[in-house]
């Protein structure tokens, strides 16, 4: 373990040496690959300086609320369509139908409805981030053990406490996985989405700085 963690560690630095070594050289074109050493001082100044929070905390904010948005209404829907059986012929045909639309393709349908502001960048970001909590959670629900909620069942446990202090729970590692993978699409949308239409936000200084 402790080798190949040497060998990994040894690896990194050559590669960086590589590349600043090739750049230093002007073996490749300095617009397409600045030197490392350059951008290190340049991540440094916008840390001491304080102009990276200028630019983060905008994105953060869009991140945070679509993100929670995402997450809350995906496991009320999957938990419905997983336990409730008229809820998932009404809802599975309208996921399944927009969940394989790429991300940016709607980017332009939302600005239509809402503009270039917070809002359009928060419900992307939702919209994006909604699907794999959606599928997870489902997955977890109908994955849960018959006998949970047999035993709840009979114990005159209602069919609603069941969904949310039996089934819920058991789901919880399906939903932990689908908030995982909905984070990182959430980080990307939150980004692509300042970069097509923005003033502020972490994607827009990448984009113009």
């Amino acid at each position: 373990m402790q080798r190949g963690r040497f060998l990994g560690l040894i690896t990194v630095l050559a590669a960086c040496g590589l590349w600043e070594g090739v750049t230093r050289a002007e073996l490749v074109d300095s617009i397409s690959l600045v030197p490392l050493s350059r951008i290190v001082a340049t991540f440094f100044e916008l840390v001491f300086t304080g102009e990276v929070f200028t630019w983060l905390l905008p994105s953060l904010f869009r991140l945070l609320v679509g993100y929670a948005a995402a997450g809350l209404a995906g496991v009320v829907v999957g938990l419905l369509m997983g336990y409730f059986r008229v809820a998932y012929y009404l809802l599975e045909p309208l996921v399944e139908f927009l969940r394989p639309i790429p991300s940016p393709a709607y980017i332009p349908i939302v600005i239509l409805f809402l503009g270039i502001d917070h809002s359009m960048k928060i419900a992307v970001v939702a919209f994006a981030s909604f699907f794999p909590v959606v599928i997870n959670t489902y997955t977890g629900v109908v994955n849960v053990d018959p006998v949970l909620v047999d035993v709840a069942r009979t114990l005159g446990v209602g069919r609603w406490n069941t969904a949310l202090r039996v089934v819920l729970p058991a789901s919880l590692p399906y939903i932990m996985s689908g908030l995982r993978v909905s984070l990182g699409i959430a980080l990307v949308v939150t980004v692509l989405s300042e970069m097509v239409a923005g003033d502020s936000g972490i994607g827009f200084f990448v984009l113009n700085m």
